[in-house]
């Protein structure tokens, strides 16, 4: 017999290697870092497992509770922000129960890598009734989420599986196994548990209660919680990545290591706590476990001495429990790097026509946030998907049609038909009068150039109907859709002014594909010393390709230029020229 193979994956990657081992035929997903590789492991397996990209989360999440449902085991993935899109099934669901077995699976943003916020998905979960299990490297979470899958069809409960950054973009050993296929449950119509009216909802309400009590009486003695029990005179109850760092800091405390975090199993921590002499809870973010443990009348340390913000490290751990100081080395000084727009990216020239024009920009989610920073700093508001179009809308309501003719919303295609859409329909609706940009790259660019629903293609690599945009707002009710091409810097200029001063809403669509998804030749531009006015108009976009000289003038470095043409525009004096056409 052959010894189980090996390998080296991502965190991502091993959650999406569970869930072809653990059979699920159903995926959907919105891309959100840090989750979004997950999706793009799994349809390696699109043999066996179905995968799509959904408009939003919640659309996501319904997908899986009809698979759910059908009776085969399914799942959904997203970011922590996510979660609150798809929370209105989520807590539905949560009172449904399953048929075959639903996990959400939730990747949380210690340290804010790449989120608007720190939320903490186990307060969320806890408030659905949903539990939640949480791995600690990559095997687990290959393992833990076949486990999920066991324990969500043994309890009639839909489970979110927490992971975070630091999981989901580490590298471990996996264990490879075999993929095991459950026979598919058959439907039976039951409206009592799946149609969530009132009446019904209070007798399930009971039911979850009940199966929730179930659970957490099993989780004292499944093997998902173990307790590693060396010197008494420190125990750490701990889950997650925090694990690992406990494990580095404290090699010789006792640790109750939790892979369910929700519910917790309390005769087991009851029992840990009473063998060790001082109880710490080590925990990303919230104290959830902290809480819940001192609401038992348990003595035990966590946020007195651990920070509610951020990620944890070893050194951090050490320094809070034994006092010892951090053990940093002094980093090199290193030239700040903000992030910035790349080069050729389109969204720098319309930025570079709002600036111009002195307008305000209620921005959203995406590649084109980065409009807010310098020396662009032209959006002046993002909160969250789809956020923009309302919050303009809002503005107008509230200071009336002249407070918004100096200010546009401006949104990417793929948050547009993520919720986008739902906010023009309210700006007709109710009689606005805004303009809305949509920068349409066709691509969701900043999770790393995922397909969406006007791509003309799937996530499974099939080619598809793709959504016509302008068509779309039209058939909303815009009376004026305009399309422009996102570089024609005039033209966007003359339709910016003109569509601003019409009393009616209107949409203006900058077409242009973002600069990495050709892998053509680009064209080649220089500039001409002798001709350079050192005026400095070329460098106002903030276009990383542009760089000075020692004397003022201007240097374009031929190995980032992507020939977009934006400074040959901007170069009144004509010492910006396209040297070579696509051919470098």
């Amino acid at each position: 017999m052959s010894e189980p193979k090996k390998v080296i994956m991502l965190g991502n990657e091993a959650i999406a290697r569970g869930a072809y081992e653990a059979g699920v035929k159903v995926s959907a997903a919105y891309p959100g870092t840090p989750s979004t590789e997950i999706s793009e492991y799994l349809v390696q397996y699109k043999d066996e497992v179905y995968c799509e990209w959904s408009p939003n989360e919640k659309v996501a999440t319904e997908v899986a509770v009809g698979a759910s449902l059908a009776g085969t085991r399914a799942m959904s993935c997203m970011k922590h922000v996510g979660f609150n899109v798809a929370a209105d099934p989520a807590y539905s669901v949560s009172y449904m129960g399953v048929n075959g077995g639903l996990v959400i699976v939730v990747a949380d943003d210690p340290g804010l890598y790449s989120s608007q916020n720190e939320q903490d998905t186990r307060m969320v979960a806890r408030a659905a009734k949903l539990p939640v299990v949480e791995p600690s490297d990559s095997n687990e979470a290959k393992e833990y989420l076949k486990m999920a899958f066991e324990l969500s069809e043994q309890f009639d409960r839909p489970f979110v599986f927490r992971t975070t950054t630091r999981l989901a973009h580490s590298q471990g050993i996996v264990e490879l196994g075999e993929r095991r296929t459950p026979e598919d449950k058959p439907y039976v119509k039951d409206i009592r548990r799946t149609v969530m009216m009132p009446g019904n909802a209070k007798l399930r309400h009971v039911e979850i209660e009940k199966r929730n009590q179930e659970l957490a009486g099993a989780a004292d003695t499944h093997p998902i919680n173990r307790v590693e029990m060396k010197d008494t005179k420190i125990g750490v109850i701990t889950s997650g990545i925090p694990y690992q760092y406990v494990k580095e800091a404290l090699p010789e405390a006792s640790v109750c290591k939790l892979g369910m975090v929700n519910p917790l199993p309390r005769k087991l921590i009851e029992e840990f706590a009473a063998k060790v002499e001082t109880l710490y809870i080590v925990e990303e973010l919230d104290p959830v476990i902290e809480e819940q443990v001192k609401a038992w009348g348990i003595s035990c340390v966590g946020k007195e001495i651990f920070t509610v913000q951020g990620e944890y490290s070893a050194n951090m751990i050490r320094q809070a429990i034994l006092g010892e100081a951090l053990k940093i080395q002094t980093p090199a000084e290193v030239v700040g790097r903000p992030p910035i727009l790349c080069p050729g990216c389109p969204h720098r020239s319309v930025y570079h026509v709002l600036s111009k024009l002195k307008l305000h920009v209620a921005g959203d989610i995406g590649c084109y946030t980065l409009g807010a920073v310098p020396p662009l700093s032209a959006v002046d508001t993002t909160m969250c998907m789809g956020s923009s179009i309302s919050t303009l809308h809002g503005m107008e309501k509230a200071k009336g049609k002249d407070y918004v003719k100096n200010w546009v919303a401006a949104i990417g295609d793929s948050t547009f038909l993520h919720t986008g859409i739902n906010s023009l329909m309210n700006m007709v609706y109710n009689q606005a009068s805004g303009t809305v940009m949509i920068l349409d790259n066709s691509t969701t660019g900043m999770t790393g150039h995922q397909d969406h629903a006007a791509t003309g293609k799937t996530l499974m690599g099939d080619p598809t109907h793709a959504v016509d945009i302008p068509k779309l707002c039209r058939a909303v009710g815009v009376p004026s859709v305009r399309v422009v091409n996102a570089f024609d810097i005039e033209e966007l200029e003359k339709t910016v002014q003109e569509e601003l001063a019409k009393d009616q809403v209107s949409v203006i669509i900058t077409k242009s594909p973002c600069v990495l998804l050709s892998k053509e030749k680009k064209p080649l531009y220089t500039v001409h010393e002798d001709r350079c006015r050192k005026c400095g108009m070329c460098m106002k976009p903030g276009c990383p390709a542009m760089t000075k000289n020692e004397d003022g003038t201007i240097r374009i470095d031929d190995t980032m230029c992507t020939g977009c043409g934006l400074c040959e525009k901007l170069c009144r004096f004509g010492a910006i020229e396209l040297v070579k056409d696509g051919d470098r």
